[in-house]
């Protein structure tokens, strides 16, 4: 019977080339052409291979690298799922001398520039970022790229600058998702709004246009009446939330790009309009699952916090313990949340119980 082959040796099978090609593309050495270079990186993605850390920590020597960290504290829900998938591969990498150091910002977009300068400071190899203010980050990114030190965005981009790479799920994707499932939940001709977070951020500015091209799309006759900016604050979110309800009684729909979707369930309670206007949120957490389970969010487009966390130190620790060139894009794919899926995802797995929806108040343990 053939031996079912796996790791390098399935990759060399599937690429039809050799053991020493795939490790020398794998390891981002020469003697190698770019496009072949290319194909095996693709099919070792594909195959989900991961190096066996410990034989990687005997073949190298210690790197001493240090990867600064620079994402928010708010909105908890989100930004707690991505620490903990940045810290979980953080310790799967210490062991190759990879040392995270965590400066995070209370709020997206707020303080990011001096959190960013400190770590360029204080000597880091490379940096993982939130880029909450990309026009301000544009050029620290440029000049820590130019010394050598690698920038990963994970979450919203700072497409302007010369950052080395981006893990997310593609914003303007995750809009014309929830704009295609909006279009299917309401009747012809209805108006909807969005909620979003602050549209001078990559991530929330794109989602929107996302939805906004899509929506009419699958909507005959439907319009967008209205884009408001909660700003990621959760009594401005239910202040224009409930304003918004009040001057379009009509509304069919909501769809909120941010995580900060509470204070609109609490805004639809609050005018007796909760499970009658169709929400779509974004992302997902313990406290959701009552109002997914009474009918108030319909759905949400669901981002994967965890794995892009774990993505972005697994790109920065490669490249720097063995080479492998960071791709310029990782695009993760947005999954939809509904209550007859609810209970298979890992944020409620993990839930020991549920909460109501302002029992919780999760901060990020590590300090500046």
């Amino acid at each position: 019977m053939k031996k079912k082959r796996s790791g390098i040796h399935l990759i060399a099978e599937l690429a039809e080339v050799s053991i020493g090609t795939v490790d020398r593309a794998l390891h981002g050495r020469a003697g190698i052409n770019e496009a072949t270079r290319q194909r095996i990186l693709q099919i070792a993605q594909q195959i989900a291979y991961t190096p066996n850390l410990a034989a990687r920590a005997l073949s190298v020597s210690s790197t001493n690298t240090t990867i600064g960290v620079c994402i928010p504290r708010e909105i908890h829900f989100f930004y707690d799922q991505l620490w903990s998938g940045i810290l979980d591969e953080g310790r799967r990498v210490a062991q190759l001398g990879v040392e995270l150091i965590n400066r995070p910002v209370q709020t997206l977009g707020v303080d990011d520039t001096a959190a960013f300068k400190e770590l360029v400071k204080s000597g880091v190899n490379g940096i993982i970022l939130t880029a909450g203010n990309p026009e301000g980050l544009k050029p620290l990114i440029d000049h820590a790229e130019e010394k050598g030190i690698r920038v990963v965005c994970v979450s919203t981009d700072a497409p302007e600058s010369r950052r080395s790479s981006i893990v997310c799920v593609e914003p303007r994707l995750n809009g014309s998702l929830a704009g295609e499932l909006m279009g299917k939940f309401v009747p012809r001709g209805s108006k909807v709004a969005v909620v979003a977070g602050m549209l001078s951020t990559e991530d929330h500015r794109r989602k929107t246009d996302g939805f906004t091209e899509a929506f009419p799309r699958h909507c005959l006759g439907g319009k967008i009446v209205k884009v408001i900016e909660g700003r990621e604050d959760e009594d401005e979110s239910f202040q224009k939330t409930f304003d918004l309800l009040g001057r379009f009684p009509t509304l069919a729909g909501i769809y909120v790009n941010t995580v900060n979707c509470l204070p609109v369930c609490r805004a639809l309670g609050a005018r007796g309009l909760a499970g009658k206007i169709k929400l779509i949120t974004t992302d997902l957490f313990a406290e959701m699952s009552p109002y997914f389970q009474k009918g108030i969010i319909t759905a949400s487009i669901y981002q994967q916090p965890h794995r892009m966390g774990q993505t972005a130190v697994r790109l920065m620790a490669d490249n720097f313990t063995s080479k492998v060139p960071l791709p310029p894009v990782i695009h993760l794919n947005p999954g939809v949340v509904m209550s007859s899926n609810l209970h298979l995802f890992r944020e409620i797995r993990r839930a020991d119980a549920k909460f109501p929806d302002s029992s919780l108040n999760l901060r990020i343990s590590s300090r500046h």
